[in-house]
C-alpha cells in the first residue's frame, strides 16, 4: 500500500493542475471504485460536475481535493494499488474506474484518469469538519480520526512521545497504527526500525525516552529521504501522476532484503511473520532488550 511518501508525491504532482480546475465532466466505468462514497455513481457525478477544485492536501496517507464551497471534499484512497494519473485529453489508460474531465485557467483541458488494478482503493465526496487538534483545520470526516504524520508541523513530539510510552503493545504495532502517528507502513517502519537499531517486538514500554526519540529523528529521516527519491516502487503499481516510477527502493537496508548481508554488520537479515505480512530486521543489531 502507498505510504506517506508515494501519496505526498501524488499530491505534489496534483496541485499544480488541478487547483482552480473546473470539473466538466466525470465517468464512473466501475462502481467499486466508489464504495466509500456515501450513495450512488449518480450522486458522485452530479456533486462533482460544475465544481471548482482547491489545493489538493493529505494528512498520513489519505488524499483529498477540497471543492469550491468549503464544505465537501473529493476524498481519493488509493488502495494496494490505485494511481492517480494526469493527462491530455487525447490519453486513455487501462483499467481506469473512474474519469474526469477538467478545465483549467492556465493550463487548459486536462484528464484525471483513477487507474485501479486491484480495485482496493476508491474516491468519494466527504464533508469537510474542523480537526481535533485545531478547529480553524478541516479534514474529511472520514480522514478525522487520523493522527498528524511526523513531516506535519504541527506534529507533537511530546504528546506523541508520551502516548507511546503509555502503550501496551510492541514498537512495529504502535508506528502502524494511524491513529497514534500516520503516514507509516510495513515498508518504512522496517526501515526506520532498522536505522534506529530496534526490535520490531520490542515493548513499547521498554523503550527509554532517549531510544524513543531517536526512532522519531529516523522515522521522519527515512520518510524525507524516500520522498525526495519519488517514493518507493517494486513493480508499476506504484507510479506518480506523470506514471514514473519512484527510486527509494535502491536505498532500502533491511525491507525486502532477506537473505542478504546486513549493511551494517554484514549477517543476513531475516524476514519473519507479522500481522499477516513480513518484519524484516537484522537479528545482530536489532536484538530485544
Amino acid at each position: 500500500m502507498p505510504e506517506l511518501p508515494e501519496v505526498e508525491v501524488v499530491r505534489a504532482g496534483l496541485e499544480p493542475a488541478v487547483t482552480g480546475a473546473a470539473v466538466e465532466a466525470v465517468s464512473v466505468y466501475d462502481e467499486r471504485s466508489l464504495r466509500r462514497h456515501p450513495g450512488p455513481a449518480e450522486d458522485f457525478v452530479d456533486r462533482l460536475v460544475g465544481r471548482r477544485m482547491l489545493a489538493p492536501e493529505r494528512r498520513g496517507k489519505f488524499l483529498w481535493i477540497p471543492l469550491d464551497g468549503g464544505t465537501e471534499a473529493l476524498v481519493v484512497h488509493l488502495g494496494m494499488s490505485g494511481q492517480v494519473l494526469l493527462r491530455d485529453r487525447g490519453t486513455d489508460d487501462l483499467r481506469t474506474r473512474i474519469r474526469l474531465e477538467l478545465e483549467h485557467p492556465a493550463h487548459g483541458p486536462l484528464r484525471l484518469n483513477f487507474v485501479d488494478q486491484r480495485i482496493f482503493g476508491s474516491m468519494a465526496i466527504d464533508s469537510l469538519v474542523p480537526t481535533p487538534d485545531h478547529p480553524l483545520q478541516l479534514v474529511p470526516t472520514a480522514v478525522r480520526h487520523i493522527a498528524r504524520d511526523p513531516l506535519d508541523e504541527r506534529f507533537d513530539d511530546r504528546a506523541f512521545l508520551a502516548r507511546l510510552a503509555a502503550k501496551n503493545t510492541t514498537i512495529k504495532r504502535a508506528l502502524l497504527d494511524q491513529t497514534l502517528i500516520s503516514g507509516i507502513g510495513n515498508i518504512y517502519a522496517d526501515e526506520s526500525l532498522w536505522y534506529a537499531k530496534i526490535h520490531y517486538d520490542q515493548p513499547t514500554a521498554t523503550l527509554s525516552r532517549a531510544r524513543a526519540t531517536r526512532l522519531l529523528a529516523e522515522v521522519r529521516a527515512v520518510l524525507a529521504k524516500a520522498l525526495a527519491e519519488g517514493g518507493t516502487s517494486f513493480d508499476a503499481q506504484y507510479l506518480n501522476v506523470n506514471g514514473q516510477s519512484g527510486y527509494f527502493a535502491h536505498s532500502l537496508n533491511a525491507y525486502g532484503q532477506q537473505g542478504e548481508p546486513c549493511p551494517r554488520c554484514g549477517r543476513p537479515i531475516v524476514r519473519e511473520q507479522f500481522m499477516n505480512r513480513g518484519s524484516h530486521f537484522c537479528p545482530w543489531c536489532q536484538r530485544v532488550r
